[in-house]
């Protein structure tokens, strides 16, 4: 696969999540048990996971036509899933556990 398929597929990913989580913040909470948010927490999903989201998915589009930047954007981005994954690592060793979706999670976001 190429890289162009594979920031594409990435990006998709990304405005999946950012548009998901900007239009329906509990479903995106709900899959880690937190049913309901109050307006903060709306506030906070929408942010982190849907504006934070649809501008990684922008960017990455962009560099899957554009390669000038690629480079730059893949150090910025790497990191930030790396980030994601070792807080995931971290919180499962604290607790001595992880459930099936935050693996999903950290599976993606270690492939990514």
């Amino acid at each position: 696969m190429g890289p162009e398929i594979a920031l594409a597929i990435a990006a998709l990913g990304f405005g999946f999540m950012g548009f998901g989580a900007l239009v329906r913040p509990e479903q995106v909470t709900g899959q880690f048990g937190i049913a309901a948010l109050d307006i903060d927490g709306r506030n906070e999903v929408r942010a982190v996971y849907g504006g934070f989201g649809l501008v990684v998915a922008g960017v990455l589009a962009f560099v899957a036509v554009e390669d000038e930047y690629r480079t730059g954007v893949a150090m910025m981005v790497a990191p930030a899933l790396v980030g994601m994954a070792l807080g995931r690592t971290i919180s499962a060793g604290i607790d001595a556990s992880i459930t099936r979706v935050p693996l999903l999670y950290l599976i993606i976001e270690l492939i990514s």
